[in-house]
């Protein structure tokens, strides 16, 4: 029995529906698709904060910086830092005396000592719960 011209063309048609279905459902390319949120996220956020931002760009590219820890902020040279002022952030405040991270360079200096159990810790943007 001979195949129709109509017969080859309905399973090219659907051999390519297969292929495009195979490529569109690939678990590298759904990862990969899954691995470019954030950084599409980033790419919308950064020059976002840079326009809005009081400070000029590169101030404000360290004052972000600044935000992921004690530790870069004094590698951008912005440790310690006041309240209200370039690298200043509550999450880095720990204490709550106005100046984030500035117990990080005395504790590096300092001897350790063992740590209070009954005095008050603050911390802001995390899970610690304080008593009132």
């Amino acid at each position: 029995m001979e195949t129709t011209r109509k017969d080859r063309r309905r399973a090219a048609r659907l051999a390519r529906a297969e292929e495009t279905r195979r490529r569109a459902l690939s678990p590298v390319r759904i990862l990969l698709q899954i691995a470019a949120i954030p950084l599409v996220a980033a790419a919308v956020a950064v020059p976002l904060y840079l326009r809005t931002s009081d400070y000029p760009p590169m101030d404000a590219i360290r004052h972000l910086a600044a935000l992921a820890g004690c530790e870069q902020a004094a590698a951008v040279g912005l440790a310690p830092a006041r309240e209200g002022g370039l690298g200043y952030h509550r999450r880095n405040d720990p204490d709550g005396d106005g100046v984030a991270c500035g117990t990080a360079h005395a504790a590096a200096s300092a001897p350790a000592r063992p740590a209070d159990p009954e005095a008050p810790s603050r911390m802001t943007g995390g899970a610690k719960f304080l008593r009132p």
